[in-house]
């Protein structure tokens, strides 16, 4: 089957604290694209695996990103024991391989997967980069955890989520969230606005 002729690209990270801000607009967007408008997740991977704590300073950094994002987008929940509660570690790829672990079960899994993540980082103040937590969440959701366990950090997994971050730097989405529009061939980033779905929705004729 040959792919569509227009897709809008969704470049994102689950463990993105703007992405979490972005999600109710996105999801007004993708119930208002026309039919032959076809939307698509393509994971960004905002950073790599490790084992290190995070320091103390990027720490800071991050409660002041959730801090400015509730300004900004008021509504957005954030819940800041998760500081005091976790371990913290800059490491979202395995947030990443844990959405297309849930999509190898079926692509109905992947938006369930990725609120899950989501809710349990910002509002449960649980650490989706460990590997305990996602099997947990993927069990809670109604996955096959004994499936999922066993996808999610495989070799075709870990090969998949390399070729989304490629791809999304190919298209130019070096932030995130970033919406592309793919029209005969060419690849075009919109502006975005995080409490105005309308913004978008302009820009795609």
């Amino acid at each position: 089957m040959s792919p569509p002729d227009r897709q809008l690209v969704y470049v994102h990270d689950p463990m993105c604290s703007w992405c979490w801000a972005f999600r109710p607009v996105w999801a007004s967007i993708r119930s208002a694209l026309p039919l032959e408008l076809v939307p698509r997740n393509l994971l960004g991977g905002l950073a790599p695996d490790s084992d290190e704590p995070m320091p103390a300073g990027m720490q800071r950094t991050i409660r002041g990103i959730w801090s400015n994002i509730q300004q900004r987008v008021p509504g957005t929940g954030f819940n800041f024991d998760f500081w005091e509660r976790c371990n913290p570690r800059r490491s979202t790829w395995p947030a990443c391989r844990a959405v297309i672990a849930a999509r190898l079960q079926s692509p109905a899994w992947e938006e369930p997967m990725i609120l899950a993540i989501q809710q349990a980082y910002y509002l449960q103040a649980r650490n989706p980069s460990d590997r305990e937590t996602l099997v947990e969440l993927a069990r809670e959701t109604g996955l096959d955890a004994e499936r999922f366990a066993g996808d999610l950090d495989s070799a075709p997994v870990r090969a998949a989520l390399r070729d989304e971050i490629t791809l999304a730097r190919r298209l130019g989405a070096d932030g995130f969230p970033s919406l592309v529009l793919l029209e005969e061939g060419r690849a075009r980033l919109l502006q975005l606005d995080y409490r105005d779905p309308g913004v978008v929705l302009a820009q795609l004729g």
